[in-house]
């Protein structure tokens, strides 16, 4: 077993307040953990995200692997003292390049749809840009694993499981994440039902290929992914496969609708030991955070507080605002004067917006350095106040402020 330890400090209904301890360090939970994609939070030092307030800081394996190559990062000493990460480190599986670069592509499909259905053509949202702007066009899911092209240079690339715990175990982290299928969505019940089938398979084969190495298994911790779409019944089918297979914590992957969310998570979390510790893969919006933390989730993670930075947006208690709006070029207000992030004291709105319509790249910076710690502020707010056995309280007073 792994050097990972984790305990529960205290609880308000189902959710809890812990300590995740590893080998480089502590984290209390609940946690919201910034994503370094290309071992980089982009356009933040690591040095100002520990200012921020951040623990943990998670990696995209699919693009370490195709550059600068895992090999580079092991022999740099592994991914925090590449990127010059004090913390703890987690690195994903690659399995949501199976989502981006197979069934979903093109589509304007996310991990988290909004409404019951999304059609399959409609306008392309900035996401979906991105995401078709990185990735090649080709992916092929097969039961051994998924054959994809690089968006880099169009050459053909395969993973599996075992090929996916490899290169993970080079890349070092803390804690990382079986291999999984993470389908779109909109995808119908009896391909979900395939895909998760699928994933539990993958499942055992990635923690068999991670117990034969013994000195990864004792310095690193493997997650096992719960899938199953919107379906409650699939949930509950896979923690319960996923539980019993004796993985170092869990993951509960995207996939459903906005509307599902809360009950995919009852569905799945009842299945899971509570001993453990539960991620809650791809999950940033503010609200949903917060709902995972109701339901008994532990850790977060998610690209969107420095995506929407980069496109002018920044997160207040009052809700969402976009900083290119004209009524903002001669706001003179600081950025946001109930969440102060350090390091931000001196911005107001007016400059910002200056910055982002001039296309400085500090614009973008800024936004991303704010809206990183507004969040982090809100989930160390939320674990003050399950210990406090206030949590209840503190989520309604959000919801009603940020929601109205």
């Amino acid at each position: 077993m792994s050097s990972l330890r984790f305990s529960i400090d205290a609880r308000e209904g189902m959710a809890r307040a812990g300590t995740l301890t590893t080998l480089h360090g502590e984290i209390q939970t609940p946690a919201f953990v910034p994503v370094g994609t290309k071992a980089d939070v982009k356009g933040i030092l690591p040095s100002v995200l520990t200012s921020l307030g951040a623990q943990v800081v998670l990696a995209n394996t699919y693009h370490l692997y195709l550059q600068p190559g895992e090999e580079i990062v092991k022999q740099a000493g592994g991914l925090a003292t590449f990127m010059d990460w004090k913390g703890p480190t987690m690195t994903d599986s690659g399995g949501f390049q199976v989502f981006s670069l197979g069934a979903a592509f093109g589509r304007t499909i996310t991990k988290i749809a909004k409404g019951e259905e999304l059609p399959r053509e409609q306008g392309v949202s900035v996401f979906d840009q991105e995401v078709q702007s990185q990735h090649g066009q080709l992916a092929i899911i097969d039961d051994q694993g998924v054959t994809f092209t690089s968006h880099l240079d169009g050459s053909l690339h395969r993973f599996t499981p075992e090929r996916s715990v490899e290169i993970q175990h080079a890349l070092g982290a803390d804690m990382f994440f079986a291999f999984d299928e993470c389908t779109a969505p909109t995808e119908p019940y009896e391909y979900q039902k395939e895909a998760m089938e699928r994933t539990h398979r993958w499942a055992q084969r990635s923690l068999k290929a991670h117990r034969q190495n013994i000195e990864a298994s004792r310095t690193q911790a493997i997650f096992g992914i719960v899938q199953g779409g919107r379906h409650a019944d699939l949930r509950k089918e896979s923690a319960k496969e996923i539980a019993s297979l004796g993985f170092d914590g869990f993951g509960i992957g995207g996939s459903f609708s906005k509307e599902d969310m809360q009950g995919a998570l009852q569905a799945a979390i009842p299945e899971l030991p509570d001993e453990f510790p539960r991620h809650f893969l791809g999950i940033g919006e503010p609200g949903d955070i917060l709902t995972g933390i109701a339901e008994g989730m532990d850790l977060f993670d998610c690209v969107a507080a420095t995506r929407i930075g980069r496109h002018g947006s920044i997160y207040t208690k009052r809700g969402p605002i976009h900083l290119k709006g004209e009524k903002y070029k001669n706001d003179f207000g600081l950025l946001d004067p109930e969440t102060p992030v350090p390091g931000m004291e001196g911005f107001t709105r007016a400059y910002v917006a200056h910055q982002l319509r001039a296309g400085e790249m500090l614009g973008g910076i800024l936004c991303s350095m704010h809206n990183l710690g507004f969040i982090i502020q809100l989930v160390d707010g939320a674990r003050v106040a399950i210990r406090e056995g206030r949590f209840a309280a503190y989520r309604e007073n959000f919801t009603r402020n940020y929601y109205s």
